[in-house]
């Protein structure tokens, strides 16, 4: 169901494309934080005695936070590098594919980290039990909860009840 903003194209997209970034700002903030513990793990003393499964993890979990770093900021730079070449619905449009495919890559670098970290305090079991619990949390809040509340329709409340 489109927009009925009273904004002419150019300004609904305009709008679009800034709100896009300003969410964009909140997941990288995740990112670069995940990032940075997951560079400094490598330095320890511990790692080093890590199995190989562990370090495969590590590495797996290093690359999906990688591949989300590089999608969740391409929006940004081609904005900037894009600013006022009429391109903002082809931002938005491939951005938005960009951004998803981000937010699972970033999903699955904490579900890495969380299972990697289980393992190593608690062992093989642990590990099984938060990687799926992590999947579940991220799965249900960030996709089928979204999917479910467009399903009932944008005419519902959003407030809690009075």
């Amino acid at each position: 169901m489109p927009e009925h903003t009273g904004e002419s194209r150019n300004e609904q997209l305009t709008r679009n494309v800034g709100e896009l970034l300003q969410e964009l700002r909140v997941a990288q903030a995740g990112v670069q934080i995940l990032f940075g513990f997951l560079l400094s793990v490598v330095f320890t003393d511990r790692f080093h005695d890590a199995s190989g499964f562990e370090k495969s993890l590590h590495l797996s979990a290093v690359a999906l936070a990688v591949a989300a770093t590089a999608l969740l900021t391409a929006p940004a730079a081609w904005h900037r590098l894009l600013f006022r070449t009429g391109s903002r619905e082809r931002i938005l449009t491939v951005g938005n594919r960009l951004v998803l495919v981000g937010l699972v890559c970033l999903a699955l670098a904490i579900t890495s980290t969380v299972a990697l970290i289980a393992k190593v305090v608690y062992g093989g079991i642990a590990m099984g039990v938060m990687a799926v619990l992590c999947l579940l949390i991220f799965g249900i809040l960030w996709f089928v909860m979204p999917f479910r509340l467009h399903q009932r329709g944008d005419d519902q409340p959003t407030g809690p009840p009075e």
